[in-house]
């Protein structure tokens, strides 16, 4: 027979006094008064769970929270039980909820981080990262208070990404949950960011190498590309690939009015006009400013070469079928393959561009500046990016451009180192005087 419980009155509650320990002033349905052994009085509610697991919850002290009070969240309590809802956690969930409407938790910070940083970004980047905040950092983060993420709660989110094997999209997710946190540190939420002992938290993905051909390969790599049976327009593109070595879609997405043949210059454009239907149409120089090309005579001979294939259309690279979309992606790849080699394994068109700056740097010619501006890299330290980034060294570009197209051409028959070719002698006409 179950025990009568007298309920409790304002006067009982009132007088009941500390003990040794702590003891209960029941006043039924799962509701009584907590009397602790220092004097407060606290009002829990013990109840069982929809999955049948015991849990207590916490009313508030008494007297602040009264009698008549503590009934009333007793009540509300045992109607969400009657709807099968947890009474903890639907005040957990009402807690987020007004801590969202608030701007404190980790998803409007990082809202806040992004709108501040998106000036900065070429719309592409600033969506995807968007795109991998939802994906990877919201679900298991957006809700959280700021105030209440401890560094092992960002982990356990990057762990997740590195789990499935993304380990170059853990990298650039911890960057940025340090930005995020930073905010939340500038807006005086937090004292100290835990995302900064992130670093070493999740595995380092390994360094990847674009394959790329010994130069002592380049007489076999050239005579291929001259022998190759495929569409002309595609063994031009391959040449211009190597005469220029841009990125894949630099040279893609190229249109002819960006080509400037009085000046041999080719501007690539920060960012282009998309094109209906063509994924990431709409990219230009990769570092989103716009990249000056200089044109050798021999890239000029190889675009003069392109004119009567697609000279009427707006795309350099027109493909095969509709010429208002470009050649695909894995043209040059492909082309490579044609001519018998691996991809993966000897060169790729990438790779262009690894023996062209390998060329460059072995004739001990050039400055590192011209070069790795030619190279379109982006300058990684701040200070020195601020007092170099208008630099152009253009004429100096100019004279490198043509010096590795002849350079090219000295290699068609046999190998010519690099060193070599810049120093044959002062009369030679592909040694360059530059000034001290």
């Amino acid at each position: 027979m179950a025990r009568t419980v007298t309920p409790l009155t304002d006067s009982r509650c009132d007088a009941a006094r500390p003990r040794d320990k702590d003891f209960k002033l029941s006043d039924g349905s799962g509701l009584f008064l907590l009397v602790k052994a220092n004097g407060s009085k606290v009002w829990r509610f013990k109840f069982k769970r929809p999955d049948g697991r015991e849990a207590l919850a916490t009313f508030g002290t008494y007297p602040a929270t009264g009698l008549k009070a503590a009934r009333t969240k007793r009540a509300e309590a045992l109607e969400l039980l009657a709807k099968g809802t947890d009474p903890i956690e639907h005040e957990r969930q009402k807690v987020i909820e007004a801590a969202q409407s608030s701007g404190n938790t980790f998803k409007a910070v990082a809202l806040e981080w992004h709108a501040s940083m998106a000036g900065k970004w070429s719309k592409g980047h600033a969506a995807r990262v968007m795109s991998e905040s939802e994906a990877d950092l919201f679900p298991m983060l957006g809700h959280r208070l700021v105030a209440e993420i401890k560094t092992k709660d960002l982990l356990a989110a990057l762990k997740l990404v590195e789990k499935r094997g993304a380990l170059d999209l853990a990298g650039r997710l911890r960057q940025r949950v340090v930005g995020i946190m930073r905010t939340g540190v500038q807006r005086n939420m937090i004292d100290y960011n835990p995302a900064l002992d992130l670093l070493g938290g999740t595995a380092a993905p390994k360094t990847r190498h674009r394959p790329a051909l010994s130069l002592e390969r380049l007489p076999e790599l050239l005579q291929r590309i001259e022998a190759d049976t495929g569409r002309p327009l595609t063994r031009l593109a391959v040449q211009l690939t190597l005469q220029v070595f841009i990125r894949s879609s630099e040279l893609r997405f190229a249109r002819w009015d960006e080509i400037d043949f009085g000046r041999s210059m080719w501007v690539i454009p920060g960012e282009r006009k998309p094109i209906e239907g063509v994924k990431h149409s709409h990219r230009g120089a990769k570092m989103g400013t716009p990249h000056m090309v200089p044109l050798s005579r021999q890239a000029l001979a190889t675009l003069e070469a392109i004119k009567p294939l697609t000279g009427r259309f707006d795309l350099v690279f027109a493909g095969d079928h509709h010429h208002w979309k470009p050649l695909s992606e894995n043209t040059v790849n492909k082309s490579l393959r044609r001519m018998g080699y691996d991809t993966k394994a000897d060169v790729c068109g990438h790779g262009f561009r690894t023996m062209a700056c390998s060329a460059l740097v072995e004739s001990g010619l050039w400055s590192r500046d011209a070069v790795e501006r030619q190279m379109s890299h982006q300058e990684r330290n701040g200070v020195r990016a601020a007092y170099i980034h208008k630099a152009e060294h253009l004429e100096e570009r100019r004279l490198m451009m043509t010096w590795w197209a002849d350079y090219l051409d000295a290699n068609r028959q046999r190998h010519v180192t690099p060193y070599e070719f810049a120093h044959r002698g002062k009369s030679a006409s592909n040694v360059v005087e530059l000034r001290a």
